[in-house]
């Protein structure tokens, strides 16, 4: 599933989902080590855990982030 992220500096998240498990992120755009870390960080992980442990991150003055708009991905990922 691709994600098109809104107000931060990645252009799109692509989530590849196992059943209820994070089989694969990538980001194109954004803070690459930033990105690749938090992909690598999810890969295996499930979901929920995920967007629990993701969702509110804020980037600076930014009322969002990356890993935040992954848990987005993640939750529409998840409703198929």
């Amino acid at each position: 599933m691709q994600y098109r992220p809104k107000g931060v500096c990645s252009q799109l998240i692509d989530v590849e989902l196992d059943g209820d498990t994070i089989k694969s992120v990538h980001f194109l755009g954004g803070c690459a080590g930033n990105t690749m870390g938090v992909s690598q960080l999810v890969k295996g992980m499930q979901v929920d855990e995920a967007i629990s442990r993701l969702e509110g991150i804020t980037c600076g003055s930014k009322p969002t982030s990356c890993p935040d708009q992954l848990a987005k991905a993640l939750r529409l990922a998840k409703q198929g």
